[in-house]
């Protein structure tokens, strides 16, 4: 009797201790997630913000980051968190993809993922092989981009609208295919004749700032294709448009198309003229595989973000929906459900 009460005050005692009482199945340790950004800062409205915000909101993991002024900065950052005991690593960003192909064969009991890459070991001819400890994190873009055209062409006032890219990645183009494709389905529908300036998706060509920090260069080539008669405009580059979309809260002569995270909860200026953003919910596919790891069930293989697994979206119209006709936006749910359902091909 005396040990039963001995063991109930030790256990009083341990939960005066810890402030609350948890049941032993909610107490299992939570991961460590350690996120390696790419240049830009965690702010930039952008990836790296997308990445930060899933990885600090999972329930699974404890999440850290550091920040990389230049690529030179990307293996360091890698191995600090090695050295930390971080469970999982996340590199944000292709280019950040072979440094943590490096990392993960010299530590292969780490798990590790990167985004907008697929990850593999690739030689200098582009021979690639997969990495068991190595989970791509890509994502579908041209599934929601293809609604983005449609959508901008439904919308245009001038028949003319315009998408251009930071760099010519593919990780940046397949957002433009989408984009043109999209106006491409709309003019074959409705026997309109929209045009797309800055992406030509046989020749492969079309508009680039050369870098995806450069805004005043992203501002020229907005204004230039304002000139040329686009009234709806798609940057492919991060916070490249955030001058010109700040420009048209005053001037209203476009509207502008956000990509990766929702523009309306992140642009400071520019939301009265937001028509949409082109979404990679970054967020969700890190706590996709945080759970994974967390399960002991990481494996290698490739997370592609798609519209039917609400990997890749279109956000809202937010102040401009009143604008949107309302047959448009349900041609727009009926292409969504056509695309999810596997009846209507938009990947070329």
């Amino acid at each position: 009797m005396k040990k039963s009460l001995k063991l109930i005050a030790v256990a009083a005692s341990l939960t005066l201790i810890t402030g609350v009482s948890v049941a032993p199945s909610a107490q299992a340790a939570k991961i460590k997630l350690c996120l390696a950004l790419d240049t830009g800062g965690v702010d930039d409205r952008s990836f790296n913000q997308g990445a930060w915000d899933g990885a600090r909101t999972s329930k699974v993991a404890t999440a850290e980051y550091l920040a990389a002024a230049s690529s030179a900065d990307f293996a360091p950052n890698i191995k600090a968190f090695v050295d930390k005991g971080c469970e999982l690593i996340i590199g944000v960003g292709f280019a950040i993809s072979s440094e943590i192909v490096k990392s993960a064969k010299a530590n292969p009991k780490i798990s590790y993922a990167v985004v907008d890459d697929a990850g593999a070991d690739c030689d200098a001819n582009f021979n690639c092989k997969p990495v068991k400890n190595v989970k791509g994190l890509t994502f579908q873009t041209d599934e929601a981009a293809f609604l983005a055209g449609y959508l901008s062409a439904g919308m245009t006032k001038t028949g003319k609208v315009a998408t251009y890219g930071g760099a010519p990645y593919p990780t940046v183009t397949i957002f433009m295919d989408g984009y043109v494709r999209g106006v491409d389905y709309y003019n074959k529908v409705k026997g309109k004749k929209v045009s797309v300036l800055g992406w030509d998706t046989k020749t492969k060509t079309g508009s680039f700032v050369g870098n995806f920090t450069d805004q005043n260069a992203a501002l020229t080539l907005s204004k230039g294709f304002e000139q040329q008669g686009a009234d709806i405009i798609l940057p492919v580059g991060g916070n490249l448009g955030a001058p010109y979309a700040a420009a048209n809260d005053k001037t209203k002569k476009a509207l502008t198309i956000w990509v990766d995270s929702d523009g309306y909860g992140l642009l400071p200026a520019g939301k009265s003229t937001l028509l949409t953003t082109v979404v990679k919910e970054i967020g969700a596919s890190i706590k996709s595989v945080a759970k994974d790891v967390a399960a002991k069930k990481f494996d290698g293989s490739l997370y592609v973000g798609t519209l039917k697994n609400k990997g890749v979206s279109l956000a809202p119209y937010h102040d401009l929906s009143s604008r949107v006709p309302g047959q448009l936006k349900l041609e727009v749910r009926k292409l969504r459900d056509q695309i999810i359902a596997g009846t209507l091909k938009v990947n070329g």
